[in-house]
């Protein structure tokens, strides 16, 4: 997974100034059915794809858990901690596939104000007037705008394994592995599992064969015409990649988040310096910081150590 680790750093994304951001925060909703065409002042929010999980005794009381994955990733990747976590937590967790992802639409836009407000869209929907986050790496960049811009819909925040300050690195890796997935063209008549093993030769060729894996799980098949596809819309995603490295200035005006905070992180990771911590603090002022001895997938190398991080959390009166 280096070069994946390595590579996810650059998913900061581009946003909006404070006034716009102001305007996008006076804007209704159409009381209308929860569509993908609805919008959100000038951003097309759309129906995110997602899963709801309930442990045995479910308190209605307390605020739900909003789970978004990271690059590359989809709902599907959170399924046993989440599962776990309602369990211990006694609140409903939802997990989200963010656009351009999974199975949720793809979009010809791929940045911050999207996805909040697709996260907007998601709590009225739903009718929550309040909700607990969860983001990992560009997951939890989405989280951290959302919170941001929106610290009334947020009754707490947990950011997995990325910084809203500190990006090492540059987009070269990324646009490699773009390129690498578009220049991939296999036959119809190939069944998934063949597909599989042609995409992970020939992207092996460009792209540490330790990230193949986690690529490939985005490869489908269409059942009625055998084409090959991408889960993530990898067009819009490489087009996207300058705008991801500016995520520091989009936030820069937005007021500190004084909401319960805490960072999960890895120390065999690159995307959290440690020295950057108290540039952290002054946009969220009420945060702790946990590391584990992780890569940059804290919560698959040491789930256990996380469910029960994340499960104190949010217990924490």
């Amino acid at each position: 997974m280096q070069l994946l680790n390595e590579t996810l750093r650059c998913l900061p994304k581009s946003g909006a100034t404070k006034s716009y951001i102001q305007c996008l925060a006076s804007v209704g909703w159409a009381a209308v059915g929860y569509q993908h065409h609805r919008h959100y002042a000038s951003i097309p929010a759309i129906a995110m794809s997602h899963e709801q999980f309930d442990g045995p005794t479910p308190d209605a009381s307390r605020s739900p858990l909003i789970t978004m994955h990271g690059l590359f990733g989809s709902k599907q990747n959170w399924r046993s901690i989440s599962r776990a976590l309602a369990k211990q937590t006694n609140r409903r967790v939802y997990t989200v596939d963010l656009r351009n992802h999974g199975d949720s639409p793809h979009t010809d836009t791929h940045n911050s104000i999207g996805m909040t407000a697709d996260l907007v869209a998601f709590t009225q929907a739903k009718s929550l007037s309040q909700t607990c986050v969860m983001g990992h790496s560009m997951g939890g960049r989405s989280a951290m705008h959302f919170t941001l811009s929106h610290p009334d819909l947020v009754e707490r925040l947990i950011v997995v394994d990325i910084s809203p300050v500190y990006i090492p690195g540059t987009i070269e890796d990324m646009t490699g592995i773009f390129k690498a997935m578009l220049q991939i063209d296999m036959p119809p008549d190939m069944s998934l599992s063949q597909g599989r093993q042609a995409a992970k030769e020939k992207l092996g060729e460009t792209v540490d064969r330790s990230s193949v894996d986690f690529i490939l799980l985005n490869l489908r098949k269409r059942p009625k015409t055998g084409e090959f596809y991408w889960a993530c819309n990898v067009n819009v995603l490489l087009n996207s990649l300058p705008g991801f490295t500016r995520y520091g200035e989009h936030i820069a005006n937005l007021p500190p988040y004084t909401g319960p905070t805490t960072f999960i992180c890895g120390t065999r990771s690159p995307y959290m310096e440690r020295e950057s911590w108290p540039e952290v603090l002054k946009i969220f002022p009420n945060a702790n910081i946990h590391w584990l001895d992780t890569g940059h997938l804290v919560h698959l190398e040491k789930p256990q150590q996380f469910i029960q991080i994340v499960t104190e959390f949010l217990n924490d009166p």
